[in-house]
């Protein structure tokens, strides 16, 4: 417990609290030059200590302080009903929804092109490239043609940000189980062709145990890429609800702490993903006979 304490623990609470610091010093000065005016045009003479107070208390500042977007955090999580539009918990359930949805279409085909490019050495050469080069392409620049282009046909709501999170997802899952199935040592694949292992017992018995951390190292990845396809899904769409809305709404009526908060639900919805997925990777693994590190 003690080193656990001092490994992990005591560094992310240091850089937390340095982060913190540093916010609140951002946000004083960005907030003194708006605040230095409203006092000259009330003729209002305000201390050190009560300049910086006002600062911090501002309705609609440039830079929220770290305890004005905590106390918008708690209240519209905790303290709103789950179908009121002000709470958080709803508009994350929204967004949870497309990105659990593109996140399992983005491992699907993910893992389907990994295993194409793995056998077929054309695809390798071919394909390969394409999807690299797919991921250069500005996600906010092609979420916009994606759901105008859906729209064209019919396809509105969740499908359209499904699939923009789709295009966000499944690449770190191809590379990283490409590199998983060909993680298998020379002399192992030898000993299967000893055994005249067919290509097919070859893959299931080797290929894929071999991919198993692979892929969930990818899948973490992927499901925090999947979560960021979904929120940018809901800016080109005028959606009303989800965490891509508040942070629209937000910026349209200078409501920054309404939207560092959305951000703040944002990265809480991440951090609960991304857990969740290795803990399904650490439960594959010891169900597959994995020794814990």
């Amino acid at each position: 417990m003690t080193d656990r304490l001092r490994d992990k623990i005591i560094p992310v609470t240091a850089i937390l609290a340095a982060i913190v610091v540093a916010w609140y010093a951002g946000s004083y000065a960005m907030n003194a030059p708006f605040q230095r005016d409203l006092d000259r045009r009330a003729g209002v003479t305000s201390t050190t200590w009560e300049f910086v107070a006002k600062t911090m208390s501002q309705p609609k500042p440039t830079l929220p302080a770290p305890h004005q977007v905590a106390v918008n955090f708690v209240e519209n999580t905790f303290f709103r009903k789950l179908s009121s539009n002000r709470s958080l918990v709803y508009h994350a359930a929204v967004t949870l929804s497309s990105t659990v949805l593109g996140f399992a279409f983005g491992t699907i085909l993910g893992i389907a092109i990994a295993v194409c490019i793995v056998h077929v050495v054309t695809l390798d050469r071919s394909l390969m490239p394409w999807i690299i080069t797919s991921q250069t392409i500005p996600i906010l620049a092609l979420a916009p043609m994606i759901i105008v282009v859906l729209a064209a046909v019919g396809i509105t709501g969740l499908i359209p940000k499904a699939l923009i999170s789709t295009y966000l997802s499944f690449f770190p899952v191809a590379v990283g189980m490409v590199k998983g199935l060909r993680s298998p040592e020379l002399t192992h694949l030898d000993l299967m062709h000893t055994y005249h292992a067919s290509p097919g017992q070859v893959f299931w018995k080797l290929r894929v145990p071999a991919s198993v951390p692979f892929l969930f190292a990818s899948m973490k990845v992927a499901v925090a890429a999947s979560l960021v396809g979904a929120i940018v899904g809901e800016l080109p769409t005028g959606a009303v609800a989800g965490i891509g809305s508040k942070l629209l709404s937000g910026s349209y009526y200078s409501q920054t702490i309404d939207m560092f908060a959305a951000l703040v639900a944002g990265s809480v919805v991440a951090v609960l993903l991304v857990s969740l997925v290795g803990l399904a990777g650490r439960i594959t693994e010891r169900v597959m006979g994995g020794r814990p590190a």
